[in-house]
């Protein structure tokens, strides 16, 4: 992995540093010169190319010469910018990440063995305890239904994107929302560049009906941390959050339900 990460940063300062300028703050990229410059640095390339992206994006930090470049409180982040092309953008600091002083609460666990034993990675492993728990539905108040997973499409202006789950929602009144799911397990990070994608999706592709951005991530002992995101000023802010610890029926707490209802 270590050796995947330090090609992968190579190849992504190579790109930075043929576009980038003092005072640049946004610049595009193709597809092609990935290829065209690991060719030059003799960088054996993935068979998926967006493992490249996907890697700078959410599992380790850009190289720190491109870091160095970064006014305070400025991140670069690399988004979608059409088919087969992508942006270098300067867009404000953001770190989503689950707070050490929130209540964890507890929910008879409804996840099937067979789920736990097959899973084959933490984010398919995520999306299910997930499902299987309607943690959704308990983190919105709404009635979900899970619509599509890994539901991969494309957005005019983004390119091609991948929704780790798609969920449709119900409230009270009847009223629809949209609710993309993002799972984060491991020491992959949430960042802006899923999360904008998600809401561009459900604006395009279901214009007049709410988007509720979901983030999903794995603490330790397995307690499971749910966040609600919105856009606001291209930084990632959080609206809600909540932490759920899965417990067979037999080690729920009754005091603490109770002084959950009250």
């Amino acid at each position: 992995m270590a050796k995947i990460t330090n090609r992968y940063q190579t190849l992504i300062d190579g790109i930075f540093f043929d576009h980038y300028a003092e005072g640049v703050t946004s610049f595009e990229f193709s597809r092609d010169e990935l290829i065209a410059k690991a060719r030059e640095l003799e960088i054996k390339l993935p068979r998926n190319l967006g493992d490249v992206i996907y890697s700078v994006r959410y599992r380790t930090p850009l190289p720190q010469s491109v870091l160095d470049t970064q006014p305070e409180d400025r991140e670069w982040i690399i988004e979608g910018a059409g088919r087969a092309l992508y942006r270098f953008r300067l867009v404000r600091e953001t770190r989503i990440v689950p707070r050490e002083d929130l209540v964890k609460i507890s929910i008879p666990d409804a996840t099937p063995e067979a789920i736990r034993a097959y899973a084959l990675d933490d984010e398919q492993a995520l999306l299910a305890i997930v499902r299987y728990n309607r943690l959704i539905d308990t983190f919105l108040g709404l009635t979900t239904y899970s619509l599509q997973n890994h539901l991969r499409t494309t957005v005019s202006g983004v390119g091609q994107i991948e929704i780790d789950e798609l969920y449709i929602g119900l409230d009270t009144h009847g009223c629809h929302h949209i609710i993309p799911v993002q799972a984060k397990g491991g020491s992959d990070q949430i960042g802006v560049v899923q999360t904008s994608q998600d809401i561009a999706f459900v604006e395009e592709k279901f214009p007049g009906i709410r988007c509720r951005a979901i983030s999903a991530q794995f603490m330790t002992d397995g307690v499971v941390a749910l966040f609600e995101l919105v856009i606001q000023e291209d930084s990632v802010r959080v609206a809600q959050e909540r932490h759920y610890r899965l417990v067979p029926a037999t080690e729920l707490d009754d005091k603490a339900i109770r002084d959950y209802r009250d």
